[in-house]
């Protein structure tokens, strides 16, 4: 069985990026290719134990969005599915946690935020190109504790 390097240094950096940017406050490790990083903590949809995410955020107009492009994979990522099944999620950001709501874009909102989210980032446009999927776009909204 052959190993993929690639996936495993992804795996290794999911449970290493988040233990990081919780003991420095977000100091280090809070920002990948000029956007914030966030942790987002999702249920399983499956198991119902916590997973948890890091994640780039785009931040625009008062508003928190996250991309669930998985680079362009045709499949949708699991923390994705996962807010799907349960939108209460956490989120972990610049040393602070807040309960939040994860609101999924309806296509008409998803358009019209779309050029904001390929300014920030270039990348999402080329992950875009790369499936036969609409990457969904999610906003994330605070709710009470």
């Amino acid at each position: 069985m052959a190993i993929d390097v690639k996936e495993e240094l992804f795996k290794a950096s999911k449970l290493i990026h988040p233990l990081i940017l919780r003991l420095s406050g977000g100091r280090v490790g809070g920002r990948v290719a000029g956007m914030p990083v966030l942790v987002l903590t999702t249920t399983g949809r499956k198991t119902g134990r916590l997973r948890r995410a890091p994640l780039t955020a785009i931040e625009a107009d008062g508003h928190t969005y996250v991309v669930a492009s998985k680079g362009g994979d045709e499949r949708h990522p699991a923390w994705y599915l996962n807010l799907v099944a349960n939108p209460d999620v956490t989120v972990e950001r610049a040393g602070r946690s807040e309960p939040m709501r994860a609101r999924v874009l309806s296509p008409e909102e998803r358009a019209a935020v779309w050029p904001v989210v390929t300014r920030t980032f270039r990348g999402y446009a080329a992950y875009q190109k790369k499936t036969e999927r609409e990457i969904p776009v999610v906003e994330l909204v605070a709710r009470p504790a």
